[in-house]
């Protein structure tokens, strides 16, 4: 029997957001390990279930075979995981991305496409950060986390526009509501 892939991505979307959106960013992160040792942004099949297990979605061997072939767009038997984590996630809506990308010329002064840490301190507020408010996390935890999770991947301490975008993705796929998401980033980063 061939297996239903658009259910199959429904039940792995629900395992992921069911375990936050630190677990998308996680698994985006698991990727690029497994791809380390060439480095051109795909997975095999067998990494590529590894790599869900390791973000808890376990899937038989047929049913990972039949996502990897979905998102397998030139049919080399490898899947490029940008596109499988928009797949995942989705792309931010044209509203969303708006305040995104405004939130990050805020700090991006020169123009130059990065930010740097140094940019992001003082100005990033965590008053609406749900942790900081249920007392979970202090001031400097989240900070510390949001500079981890930022993805600088290379920890040179700048953070690129696709890093940002990438970040903001992972969080808006927990954020159904449009006005929220547009709300939480408002007053973060105190754009008026």
């Amino acid at each position: 029997s061939s297996v239903n892939v658009l259910e199959l991505l429904g039940r792995v979307k629900a395992s992921l957001q069911k375990r936050g959106s630190r677990t998308i960013v996680g698994l985006g992160r698991t990727f690029r390990a497994l791809d380390s040792y060439d480095g051109n942004r795909k997975v095999d099949a067998d990494e590529f279930q590894v790599g869900l297990r390791e973000n808890g979605v376990d899937l038989t061997k047929k049913e990972s075979d039949a996502l990897l072939s979905f998102f397998d767009k030139n049919g080399d038997g490898h899947v490029d995981f940008d596109e499988f984590l928009v797949g995942i996630r989705g792309e931010l809506n044209d509203k969303r991305r708006e305040i995104v990308l405004r939130a990050y010329d805020k700090f991006d002064k020169d123009g130059s496409g990065e930010i740097t840490i140094e940019d992001l301190q003082g100005v990033y507020s965590v008053d609406m950060h749900p942790k900081f408010q249920n007392g979970e996390m202090t001031e400097e935890e989240i900070f510390e986390e949001f500079l981890t999770n930022f993805g600088d991947k290379n920890k040179d301490g700048v953070i690129t526009k696709d890093e940002w975008l990438e970040y903001y993705s992972a969080i808006s796929s927990n954020i159904d509501n449009d006005e929220h998401f547009v709300l939480l980033m408002k007053t973060a980063w105190k754009l008026d």
